[in-house]
């Protein structure tokens, strides 16, 4: 018996997961899999939830959303928060009506902690309290992100190495919950896993990762750099900062929005901007390889295997 119930811990209905790098070729394959099994697409990109940011974050464009329905692309503001936990409860909302409807779930991105959250579950909430994080958001305002940095790192040097100093929203949190709980972050995270946590079983689900040479790749990103610039991502970032939407915010310091930020700031010229930028994105997709590597139930496939692929589906998936 199919299970579509949105908070139950075992899901029946079909769930097709389609993960790599960025600029893989994700959305052409992507497109494919839709045509042959039915699907409605539910993006897992932890940039492309923001409205008004679309050529920075490669969204899907609007012949190929009319090709498909897309899920939780533009729902939420740029300078809204959004976190793992948020994307789990509206991504099970979403994969029950889409089952709801007879329809197969394709859940594709490359934000391997979406999956991960999903897939394992998410730990406990963290310890919080907004008199703390508002005092911390005014020392951050008068002392600068670099005295909170060195401060984190002395406290939980480990959430210190793995938080950006530019990544000001996980800065304050990592302090706050020291200063809420007498324990960092890192200590609750371990404590979290050593106690288990709980998961949703998905018992149609096949996961996939696409890959291809690294230097392939790596062309791939440079080109896609430029291609982002010359179809207007400066004048999209202007038009951002025009709206309100300063650049510290998080979503401003993410991929080809920091680096045009900095360009508009008068930091970089922009053949220094471009640079950075693709290299940046080349980093970038080097750590998702890594963290999709440590996925044991993603199968790999070079990206010009389509067909292979949606036949390895097509045996794998009842549908």
């Amino acid at each position: 018996m199919t299970d579509t119930t949105a908070n139950s811990r075992s899901i029946d209905y079909p769930v097709i997961v389609l993960v790599g790098p960025t600029a893989i070729g994700k959305t052409a394959l992507s497109l494919q899999l839709v045509k042959r099994f039915a699907c409605e697409i539910i993006s897992m990109d932890s940039m492309q939830i923001y409205r008004y940011m679309d050529i920075g974050t490669a969204k899907p464009g609007r012949d190929e959303q009319m090709m498909v329905p897309h899920h939780l692309i533009d729902i939420v503001d740029p300078d809204d928060h959004y976190d793992a936990a948020r994307f789990v409860s509206d991504c099970l909302k979403t994969m029950h009506e889409i089952a709801g409807r007879g329809r197969t779930i394709l859940l594709t991105g490359g934000t391997g902690f979406y999956l991960k959250a999903l897939t394992e579950g998410l730990c406990a909430a963290l310890p919080s309290d907004e008199k703390i994080n508002n005092q911390l958001k005014q020392r951050l305002a008068e002392e600068g992100r670099g005295v909170l940095h060195r401060e984190l790192c002395r406290i939980d040097p480990v959430t210190g190495a793995r938080v950006h100093i530019n990544d000001t929203q996980r800065l304050i949190r990592g302090l706050e919950i020291y200063q809420v709980s007498g324990k960092t972050w890192s200590e609750l995270i371990e404590e979290q896993n050593a106690t288990g946590r709980q998961s949703i079983v998905f018992n149609n689900m096949i996961q996939v990762a696409l890959t291809c040479e690294r230097a392939e790749l790596y062309r791939d990103i440079n080109r896609r750099s430029e291609i982002m610039l010359d179809s207007g991502l400066v004048e999209e970032v202007e038009k951002l900062r025009s709206m309100g939407y300063a650049p510290q915010l998080p979503s401003m310091q993410a991929l080809g929005y920091r680096h045009v930020n900095n360009l508009l700031s008068g930091l970089w010229d922009r053949q220094t901007m471009l640079e950075h930028m693709a290299r940046d994105t080349r980093r970038y997709a080097k750590r998702q390889l890594t963290w999709f590597g440590g996925n044991r139930s993603l199968h790999w496939f070079d990206r010009k295997d389509q067909d292979e692929i949606a036949d390895y589906i097509g045996k794998c998936i009842q549908i």
